[in-house]
């Protein structure tokens, strides 16, 4: 029997996952405001966390380039094809490693990976790249067929897989890091059974700009 927070979790995902995809494979003007509802929301979410500690402050800096960078991703990567495989494959590896980690933390628990979050499992954590490896998998054998596109770093995608579905376990750890000492457990409500909206995207702002540092600005050969 699936309980009442797991069926809330379940349905507002199936519901805000297309929504959001929606958005993101429209692009443009559609893209741009929901961006910045996110945007929005997420600080006002960092503020009434953040609001009387001392870390208060550098949570805005951070937010900005992080969303500066999804903006960029989307919209100034090369061509539309390009924006958008691109700003999918890394979004999709966020979204697997969170489900994944989800599914196989609660499935196989086990030994706990840190205690600043008593959820985080090394099962979960193994979980999370072991979707990520089939969703994408399975994804680019149909890449042409869906996007009519090649990415010029398809021949190194499981090692940039690895790499980005690490930064979003690190970065989902980091903002636990920051609720517990604020002694919350979660940065809102407005999503049914998932919490605020930084906690679904904890991993997503840290994925993002490192990204954005990696493939724009060239520091790793692809």
């Amino acid at each position: 029997m699936i309980d009442k927070e797991l069926q809330k979790r379940i349905l507002s995902s199936i519901i805000l996952i297309p929504l959001s995809f929606f958005f993101i494979i429209k692009g443009s003007i559609l893209f741009n405001f929901f961006l910045m509802i996110i945007f929005l929301v997420t600080s006002y979410e960092w503020y009434m966390m953040s609001k009387k500690k001392n870390y208060h402050y550098i949570g805005y800096p951070f937010l900005i380039f992080s969303f500066y960078a999804v903006y960029n991703l989307r919209n100034n990567f090369g061509d539309e094809s390009e924006n958008l495989i691109f700003f999918l494959f890394i979004l999709l590896i966020c979204i697997s490693t969170d489900i994944g980690g989800f599914l196989f933390g609660k499935i196989f628990k086990g030994p706990k990976l840190t205690k600043i979050s008593p959820n985080k499992t090394y099962s979960g954590m193994i979980g999370g790249y072991l979707f990520s490896f089939v969703i994408i998998f399975f994804l680019f054998e149909y890449s042409e067929f869906l996007f009519d596109a090649k990415s010029k770093w398809l021949p190194i995608v499981y090692f940039h897989i690895v790499l980005i579905s690490t930064i979003s376990q690190i970065g989902d750890i980091i903002i636990s890091y920051f609720k517990r000492l604020s002694k919350i457990k979660d940065t809102g409500k407005i999503i049914p059974g998932h919490g605020g909206i930084l906690d679904r995207i904890d991993g997503m702002i840290f994925a993002f700009p490192f990204a954005y540092i990696v493939y724009f600005l060239n520091i790793l050969e692809t």
